[in-house]
């Protein structure tokens, strides 16, 4: 990726891809608390509650639950999307 101050972010559920963009923030709803992560994030493993993925402060996303993986500038959402 060549955009400076972006990372790649990738949004799945069972069926679909829900979300696939460079983007500048996404926030999170993490196990242990709502976190935020920017470009060049120290890598991350983490389990995401209810809530919402909300991306570049704009678009949301309801999650019942899911997984989050954020390495070398690239993160991988897999969720359950909210009813």
């Amino acid at each position: 990726m060549d955009s400076i101050g972006k990372f790649q972010l990738t949004v799945l559920d069972v069926d679909s891809v829900l979300y696939k963009n460079e983007v500048t923030s996404l926030f999170v709803p993490g196990d242990h608390g709502e976190f935020e992560i920017m470009p060049f994030h120290y890598p991350v493993l983490t389990l995401l509650v209810p809530g919402n993925l909300v991306i570049d402060w704009k678009e949301a996303i309801a999650i019942n639950r899911g997984v989050l993986k954020f390495l070398r500038n690239d993160c991988v959402v897999i969720v359950e999307i909210a009813d």
